[in-house]
């Protein structure tokens, strides 16, 4: 199973080049980061780009509701992402979710030549990713409902005649209290948003469950193995006390592949 990571976009640029470069070295497969709503993900990214060579560099996800594949095609050109290894993330809520997906990923392929990752939740999403996309990017799950969602993932995949995409699950990870605490309160704020309920509801699960907490470093190696063979990728993204370089190399290190 491939190993990466994710920072959100809003940390100061050297936390994100100091990061990627560590990411890199220790052997990671790509560097992610979100697309919150007042951030550029995709700015956020080119300071990774500019100080890695090779490893893989993810946004996820762009929200196609709220900026239109044109949109999306020039802000990664403007932002000289290197295409050989850019893994552009896109999603949409409901209602209409489906279409836009479809659509978007369909107007996105003809305007760049990156490898498109949907961000899924429920069965239909994972069948539509399996169906148009080059990756399935999964969020707030346990190792369980992962392997659930991968085989919906495979069956849209099989129904369209193509060959399954990779199944990626990005899962929070963070190490201490005050880590943990940032964790908790993430984990609150996804559950007061009507498809993460349903997504909760259906999986059976807390947001504490459907991420990784330890007291310590030690700790955080037992809690990943629970993840083997669950899916492709694992994307790690990092929660710290306090948002410095040295905390998310630290966890970097704790949890390298």
């Amino acid at each position: 199973m491939r190993r990466g990571v994710a920072l959100f976009a809003g940390v100061a640029p050297a936390i994100i080049e100091a990061t990627a470069r560590e990411a890199e070295a220790l052997g990671y497969d790509s560097f992610w980061v979100n697309y919150p709503g007042s951030i550029d993900g995709l700015a956020a990214l080119a300071a990774a780009s500019r100080h890695t060579g090779r490893i893989a560099l993810g946004v996820g996800v762009i929200p196609l509701h709220t900026r239109g594949p044109a949109s999306i095609a020039d802000g990664v050109r403007a932002n000289g992402l290197p295409l050989d290894r850019l893994l552009l993330g896109v999603g949409s809520p409901n209602p209409g979710a489906l279409a836009r997906v479809r659509d978007g990923v369909a107007a996105l392929r003809s305007a760049l030549p990156a490898r498109l990752i949907v961000a899924a939740l429920g069965p239909q999403m994972c069948r539509l990713a399996g169906a148009v996309s080059d990756g399935a990017l999964l969020n707030w799950l346990t190792p369980g409902h992962a392997r659930r969602s991968a085989e919906w993932v495979r069956a849209g995949a099989a129904a369209a005649g193509r060959e399954p995409p990779p199944v990626l699950a990005y899962v929070r990870a963070a190490i201490g209290d005050a880590a943990r605490a940032r964790l908790t309160a993430e984990g609150a704020r996804y559950a007061t948003i009507p498809a993460y309920q349903a997504h909760f509801a259906r999986m059976g699960a807390s947001p504490a469950e459907a991420a990784i907490a330890v007291p310590a470093a030690d700790g955080l190696p037992p809690a990943l193995a629970q993840w083997d063979g669950a899916v492709d990728e694992l994307v790690l993204r990092l929660i710290t006390g306090s948002d410095t370089a040295d905390e998310y190399v630290a966890l970097l290190r704790a949890a390298k592949p």
